[in-house]
C-alpha cells in the first residue's frame, strides 16, 4: 500500500498526469484561455521565483558552460511564460516546479556545439538522453528525470493531433512556441514579457534560433525538425519553421 502510495504521488508531482496534446482541443472552451481576449494576470519574474537546489544548481553550470547565452536566456524566460499560462489557466495543474524549470534548462541543450552535430539523432533526442544522464548523476530521482527526458523528446511534435502528452511536456511545449513564434502570447500578460525580456534578453533570438534550425537541416535532413517542412525536405528549399521563427512579430521589438 504505501508503495502503491508513493507511486501516484510521483505520476502527479513529476508531472506525469496526462492532458490532451493539441491544444486546440486543450483550449475548447476553457473559461479563462478560449475567446479573444484571454485572462491575464501580471506576473513579473520576481514574482516567478526559480527553484534552487543542488541538482538545479549543477544543470545550472552545465548549461550556461555549454549552451551560448541566447539559448540560456531563452530557457529562463520558457520557465516564465509557462509557469504563468500555468497559474493563470491550469491552476488545477499541480507540479514540482523544480522539474519543470530543469526541463526547461535543458531542452535545448541538444543544439549546444558539443552535440548538435557530433550526433545522427535529431537534437530533441539526444538532448532528452543527456538531461536524462545529467540528472540522474547530479542525484536527481528517476521520476524526475524521466519526466525531463519525456518532455524534451516531444517538446516540438507541434502537428501532433491525437493522444495526450504529460502536463509538463505540454506546458513546455506552450512557453517554447511563444517565445520562438509568438503563438497563444495573449495567453500571459505583456509586463510578463517585457519583464522577463529584460532580465533575460532575446539579443536577436528569432534569428539565432532561425540558423540553429537551418543548420540542423543542412547537417541531418532527416530530423525531427524536418516535420515543420514540406514532404521530402531538401536542401535547397526554404525552411518553413526558420521562416515562422524570423516572421515573430510578437517578439520583433524585443530582439
Amino acid at each position: 500500500m504505501a508503495q502503491e502510495t508513493t507511486h501516484k504521488h510521483n505520476v502527479r508531482f513529476y508531472g506525469f498526469m496526462p492532458v490532451p496534446r493539441d491544444p486546440e482541443v486543450l483550449f475548447k472552451d476553457h473559461p479563462t484561455a478560449s475567446g479573444p481576449n484571454p485572462k491575464q494576470i501580471p506576473f513579473s519574474v520576481e514574482s516567478l521565483p526559480l527553484p534552487d537546489s543542488p541538482v538545479v544548481q549543477a544543470v545550472k553550470e552545465f548549461v550556461k558552460k555549454e549552451l551560448d547565452e541566447q539559448t540560456y536566456n531563452h530557457s529562463h524566460r520558457v520557465y516564465f511564460y509557462g509557469t504563468a499560462i500555468t497559474k493563470t489557466h491550469f491552476p488545477e495543474w499541480q507540479y514540482d516546479q523544480e522539474t519543470y524549470y530543469l526541463a526547461c534548462l535543458l531542452h535545448d541543450i541538444g543544439t549546444a556545439d558539443k552535440f548538435l552535430t557530433t550526433t545522427k539523432m535529431s537534437f530533441e533526442f539526444k538532448g532528452a538522453i543527456v538531461a536524462r544522464d545529467l540528472i540522474l548523476s547530479q542525484g536527481g530521482v528517476e521520476d524526475q528525470a524521466d519526466s525531463v527526458c519525456d518532455a524534451i523528446i516531444r517538446h516540438q511534435d507541434i502537428f501532433v493531433k491525437g493522444g495526450n502528452i504529460t502536463v509538463i511536456g505540454q506546458v513546455l511545449q506552450l512557453a517554447t512556441i511563444l517565445d520562438n513564434v509568438g503563438l497563444r502570447a495573449n495567453l500571459i500578460h505583456p509586463t510578463l514579457i517585457e519583464s522577463a525580456t529584460t532580465a533575460y534578453p532575446r539579443k536577436g533570438w528569432s534569428e539565432h534560433f532561425a540558423k540553429v534550425i537551418e543548420k540542423e537541416l543542412e547537417t541531418k535532413p532527416w530530423c525531427h525538425t524536418s516535420t515543420f517542412e514540406v514532404p521530402n525536405w531538401k536542401e535547397g528549399i526554404p525552411s518553413n519553421f526558420a521562416t515562422d521563427v524570423r516572421g515573430n512579430e510578437v517578439m520583433r521589438k524585443y530582439d
